[in-house]
């Protein structure tokens, strides 16, 4: 361990922010780093360079897996001056770039009642958005080390974002995978959400080890399992509209939990009514 990171695979660490147990992860090559998200503030985000630099010197390339405030507020910190390189899917790098006070508000608002130390730091942390765009994938080269950088489809947000390093068998699943609570479906399309899952599966073995976006690290049976969860979820959306059904029912018998279930068929409605 060094500076809270853990290696989970030949040269990939990952460390947990305890807060709201968001997961960074380091992963090394020969000529590069590439940090998969920042973190919530200016604040975390300097603690967060210390522990960088504790692991490795090399230089280094940022991901933002999606535009929630946990995971890319620190982008301006991290990325230093002049800039390094930062890689999101487009949809995430246009939120950032043309709406940033807006994501600020929202950030600020979600975190101010239960942790206003936190809405405090990120009022005062200075945005960067993205500077490389993603459309479905690209690769990064780190120096005998590539990762692979896919758009699986619309789940957790319509801007998701995973990192796969093949060679060390590591997926990078961002949010679109939760381990320490329910899937968050604010921003969600709960009706793709499975199949985003499933694409992301096809980049995994019997042996991968996978980052959620919060809580511990793990494996593929924990993501199958949460894909037939999403699968049975989407279904009952989907039954529950067709029979004029409110989306309180389908809270009362979803997986997840009522409050997580009722955010996702309302979400799940829209869709369905055309209006997301």
């Amino acid at each position: 361990m060094s500076g809270g990171f853990v290696e989970v695979a030949d040269r990939v660490y990952v460390r947990v922010e305890p807060l709201l147990r968001v997961n960074v992860t380091l992963v090394v090559g020969d000529d590069g780093a590439l940090l998969v998200d920042t973190l919530s503030s200016a604040g975390q985000a300097t603690e967060l360079v210390a522990a960088v630099r504790g692991v490795t010197d090399r230089p280094l390339t940022l991901v933002n897996t999606h535009h929630h405030y946990d995971h890319c507020f620190g982008n301006a910190v991290l990325a230093g001056e002049p800039p390094r390189p930062v890689y999101a899917h487009e949809r995430a790098a246009a939120a950032l770039r043309d709406d940033p006070e807006g994501l600020r508000r929202e950030a600020y608002e979600e975190v101010r009642a239960e942790h206003p130390e936190l809405a405090v730091d990120l009022a005062d942390t200075p945005l960067l958005a993205p500077t490389h765009a993603v459309h479905t994938e690209t690769t990064l080269d780190l120096g005998g080390r590539r990762v692979l950088l896919r758009h699986p489809g619309r789940g957790h947000t319509d801007a998701d974002l995973v990192a796969h390093v093949p060679d060390a068998d590591v997926l990078v699943a961002g949010d679109l995978v939760e381990q320490s609570g329910p899937p968050a479906f604010e921003d969600s399309y709960p009706l793709q959400w499975p199949d985003a899952v499933a694409d992301l599966l096809r980049l995994t073995t019997p042996g991968t080890v996978v980052v959620p976006g919060h809580g511990d690290v793990v494996d593929v049976d924990f993501v199958r399992a949460q894909h037939a969860e999403l699968v049975r979820l989407a279904w009952l959306i989907r039954a529950a509209h067709t029979g004029g059904a409110p989306p309180e029912r389908v809270a009362a018998e979803a997986p997840f939990g009522a409050r997580a279930a009722l955010l996702a068929a309302r979400r799940g409605y829209r869709e369905l009514n055309g209006e997301a």
